[in-house]
């Protein structure tokens, strides 16, 4: 199984840290869809990270559906999205404002990176860092200090997504330390794990 992608992306590591979680061994191509437009378009004609090429040569696209894939062959009684019901509306809402977050932090990003100074448009930066913010504190308000994770009593997709939005948010420059405490002591417990650990980005 070959993952293709950087792990400085926050959807790139999410379908990283669930490969780790569920043991399934992989190897990865560290390929940016900036830097390396053409080797990841062979792959997925959108030219975005992450794919997924599985071991029979079928390539998985869009970190959700790569997820839903590896919940379904992998997961079984401990998937990271539960299968149904009220428990899997929960996580799954947790993880798409948290995915949600990601998003509107690197629409934000784009416009001051990728945009000729006097093309950018700050009012869009501030609407997009505020989208990101306030889904941050949205599950900020669901952390219990006195629970080691978000939802279940257990990783989850909560758990995951919440940890790669903090973290990107924080390399935005919010400060997560102050403005969001639970959530960031909870992203600080999530890095101590093996699967959260082993996918952080290299330098």
């Amino acid at each position: 199984m070959l993952l293709i992608g950087v792990n400085r992306s926050p959807y790139t590591r999410r379908v990283a840290i669930t490969l780790q979680a569920y043991g399934v061994p992989y190897e990865q191509q560290a390929l940016s869809g900036f830097g390396n437009r053409a080797e990841v378009r062979a792959q997925n004609p959108l030219g975005r990270i992450p794919a997924l090429v599985l071991d029979d040569g079928e390539v998985l696209l869009d970190s959700g559906a790569i997820i839903d894939h590896l919940d379904e062959a992998y997961g079984r009684d401990r998937a990271l999205t539960p299968a149904a019901g009220a428990d899997r509306r929960a996580v799954l809402k947790v993880a798409a404002l948290m995915m949600g977050a990601c998003d509107k932090g690197l629409h934000a990003a784009y416009e001051r990176n990728h945009h000729p100074p006097e093309k950018v448009h700050q009012p869009w930066i501030d609407d997009c860092m505020v989208q990101m913010t306030t889904a941050l504190a949205a599950v900020e308000a669901m952390a219990d200090p006195a629970r080691p994770y978000l939802l279940l009593g257990r990783l989850t997709q909560a758990d995951v997504t919440a940890f790669i939005a903090e973290r990107l948010a924080r390399g935005l420059g919010v400060d997560t330390e102050t403005r969001m405490p639970r959530l960031r002591a909870l992203a600080k417990k999530r890095a101590e794990e093996p699967a959260f650990r082993l996918t952080e980005p290299t330098p």
